[in-house]
């Protein structure tokens, strides 16, 4: 069983999260890098790579896929300004979102040699961790065929609505970025973007679907114990310190 070091960030500003999350990726490429050049063939590294989950919120952020866009952004830099909305082109896969407070951003940086080599499969399991943490609120969500994230009613003409998105980076098969679940979220702000390049479909919140304002760290609980589950793997909670290499 593998070891995911956990840290909750708190409300982290968008470009900050994206630096951190780097350090930890590039600490992990190094390892590997020094086991794949290692000039005595079987010699194993001391040191092998950390596996990380973080969760944060971040201020008001619109955030482009590589694959991304721009056009998906419905405003300019003036109208940014009046909304106070940060915007970053990023290294993501996807196209555009929006990340904001009551929100649940969840980054796992994972070396997959350790889990599953299939981005495919790793994409589906971090929506199976997503719905499964909705039924614990009676909600019943699923995959929309064709695109990522989780959706409610997905399959109902008219009704299909997102409420998690999902975007990631890969290298050497350690991942960064990850998943952006609407929790208490202020679904407004989707207003002045196409989320994702969608544009018959709409997005939710777990605060919309049921009719109250929810405990988001009930939530983020609910989200740590499900990862742990579903890629069978022990969390431990580290502070931040600890887990900088």
């Amino acid at each position: 069983m593998q070891t995911i070091l956990f840290q909750d960030l708190g409300k982290m500003d968008y470009g900050v999260a994206w630096e951190y999350q780097e350090t930890l990726m590039q600490a992990n490429l190094r390892i590997k890098a020094a086991r794949y050049n290692s000039p005595v063939a079987n010699i194993p590294v001391e040191k092998d790579t950390q596996h990380h989950l973080l969760f944060c919120e971040h201020p008001h952020v619109y955030t482009l896929g590589k694959s991304g866009h721009i056009g998906n952004l419905l405003v300019n830099d003036t109208r940014l300004k009046e909304l106070n909305v940060s915007f970053f082109k990023t290294n993501r896969g996807g196209d555009i979102t929006y990340h904001g407070p009551g929100q649940v951003v969840g980054y796992p940086i994972l070396d997959l040699e350790h889990f599953v080599t299939d981005l495919g499969k790793y994409m589906r399991n971090l929506e199976e961790v997503i719905i499964r943490t909705l039924s614990h609120y009676d909600i019943a969500a699923g995959r929309l065929p064709g695109a990522t994230g989780v959706w409610l009613d997905a399959d109902v003409k008219g009704k299909a609505r997102k409420i998690c998105a999902m975007g990631v980076r890969c290298s050497r098969w350690v991942t960064m970025h990850g998943f952006a679940f609407n929790v208490n979220t202020d679904l407004q702000y989707f207003n002045y973007i196409v989320p994702c390049g969608i544009t018959d479909k709409s997005v939710t919140s777990l605060q919309k679907e049921l009719g109250r304002n929810i405990d988001i760290q009930e939530v983020k609980y609910i989200l740590w114990h499900e990862f742990g589950t579903v890629f069978e793997a022990e969390i431990v909670n580290v502070e931040a310190k600890e887990a900088v290499i």
